[in-house]
């Protein structure tokens, strides 16, 4: 069975587009591959969290990774830092990483660009802990949106490099992998890009958000003062709302917006009172999942714990021939 490997970073909750994007294709895949699905608590240092923010944030993604249907006992679902012999090997490939290299990534050079006074080596060398994620597990088949492509490219130039300076085919080459072919993209609530937790609060609707929340945050998405002529193509901004509409209501409703905008008569408002009707609906039983295990201390301890012992058998296994490739022996 090929291993699919994948992780969120520990930033706070996770949003319609992570759900929509990337967990119920893991939710999916977890049945037909040997998955490992972590929380990047390691990635998240490099922006610096306070340790309450850290251990916070951590237990938030792991409560809604299972309210979402991943299931523990189907999947490895882990902690990255309940796992040493990750920075372990991330250390090893970090001696056959160039400086050139890991300059020119498009991600570091947007980071050192939005944040001029936080260049710290953990951005510089985010490709090769992302990496070190998947190789430690021998994984061939990592999910990934368009903006870590890239990334994944580096893991395999590492995995290549690693097993020519050895001169032992050991790495397998990783590859992008989408479990359906349709990648369902939301976009946020900004009319801009896509939804993201780094692109402000009123942006993303999180998985946790109370019905209240949702209906303001939907109410203040950005619209225009709608169209002057009949069949005009839609604004950035109003797509995205439509974008949303096709993937979270009924058939029947995209139709009648999309022809009272085609002729006109559309009102934003009633369109977002339902859109946000809609949502509430569609994450209910995902909210209240969320709220049972986050008071359920004993079930995320076990859930942790179980992860990390089946995640560490796997990588300790890689750490073990690693080190043996590499030279290192026990006097």
């Amino acid at each position: 069975m090929e291993t699919v490997v994948s992780g969120i970073r520990s930033t706070g909750n996770l949003h319609l587009g992570n759900y929509y994007g990337a967990i119920q294709n893991f939710v999916k895949m977890q049945h037909e591959y040997n998955c490992y699905f972590f929380i990047a608590d390691l990635h998240s240092l490099t922006t610096h969290p306070t340790p309450a923010d850290l251990h916070g944030n951590v237990k938030q993604v792991l409560v809604e990774y299972l309210a979402a249907g991943i299931d523990p006992e189907t999947a490895t679902i882990y902690i990255q830092s309940d796992v040493p012999e990750v920075a372990e090997l991330y250390l090893y490939l970090n001696m056959n990483a160039y400086l050139g290299e890991l300059e020119r990534a498009t991600s570091f050079k947007d980071k050192v660009r939005a944040s001029p006074d936080n260049v710290n080596a953990g951005l510089l060398t985010y490709p090769v802990l992302m990496a070190a994620d998947i190789i430690i597990h021998k994984a061939t088949k990592v999910p990934v949106g368009k903006d870590q492509e890239q990334h994944l490219e580096m893991a395999r130039t590492f995995a290549n490099r690693f097993n020519r300076l050895y001169n032992k085919e050991y790495f397998p080459e990783p590859f992008a992998f989408n479990f359906s072919d349709n990648l369902v993209k939301i976009p946020g609530l900004d009319g801009k890009g896509k939804m993201g937790k780094s692109e402000g609060e009123g942006n993303a609707v999180y998985l946790s958000d109370s019905p209240e929340v949702i209906r303001k945050k939907v109410m203040r998405a950005v619209s225009d003062s709608g169209p002057t002529t009949e069949y005009s193509e839609k604004p950035v901004e109003i797509q995205n709302l439509f974008d949303i509409i096709k993937v979270v209501s009924s058939a029947d409703t995209y139709e009648h917006f999309d022809n009272l905008y085609n002729t006109c008569q559309i009102r934003y408002g009633d369109l977002k009172k339902q859109l946000a009707e809609d949502i509430i609906i569609a994450t209910a039983p995902i909210r209240e999942k969320i709220n049972d295990i986050a008071n359920d201390t004993l079930y995320l301890r076990q859930v942790a714990r179980h992860g990390a012992i089946k995640a560490r058998e796997s990588a300790s296994k890689t750490i073990r021939e690693v080190r043996e490739i590499i030279g290192f022996k026990s006097f």
